[in-house]
């Protein structure tokens, strides 16, 4: 299941945490049941067999929630880039398309909404450059929505080389 607002004064976390109680809400009739912050950081309910991620932009904020491990990320398709980060955080095969490409902005958030959605997914985060990992630019986990880029990936998914 997947939920997304317009932030309207409320924070990320704010709108964030609304969008996880109306989707628990109506994937399972009850309110939502405490969350925990595991070692690395990543939340997560409690108990019970619910899985959810959250990510929030400047303006809107996202959610899913499955009966699986899952991630979400997403990025402003207008926010400012600074493309030589591609030299940094792609791997080769990255590196490749990313060049390859008449829009390089485009590709770079395509990449980055899909190397945290990964790191989201494995509970340990962002550490140093993602720059191991073998995306494509024509991966359909990552969908425009609401002037974002979203990646939502899932457990058992491949994601990293």
């Amino acid at each position: 299941m997947l939920a997304s607002c317009v932030l309207d004064g409320r924070t990320g976390h704010e709108a964030g945490r609304a969008l996880l109680a109306q989707l628990y809400g109506e994937a399972t009739g009850q309110p939502l049941p405490p969350i925990v912050i595991g070692e690395w950081g990543k939340p997560a309910f409690a108990e019970g067999d619910w899985h959810f991620s959250i990510s929030h932009t400047k303006n809107h904020a996202f959610c899913v929630l499955a009966k699986e491990n899952i991630a979400i990320d997403a990025e402003e398709l207008n926010r400012r880039v600074n493309l030589s980060l591609a030299e940094k955080i792609l791997s080769p095969d990255e590196t490749a398309q990313f060049y390859t490409t008449p829009d390089k902005k485009r590709a770079l958030l395509t990449f980055w909404v899909l190397k945290e959605a990964a790191a989201k997914l494995s509970g340990r985060g962002l550490h140093g450059y993602p720059n191991d990992t073998a995306f494509s630019l024509d991966d359909p986990r990552v969908r425009e929505l609401d002037g974002c880029l979203v990646a939502i990936l899932r457990e058992g998914e491949a994601y990293a080389v």
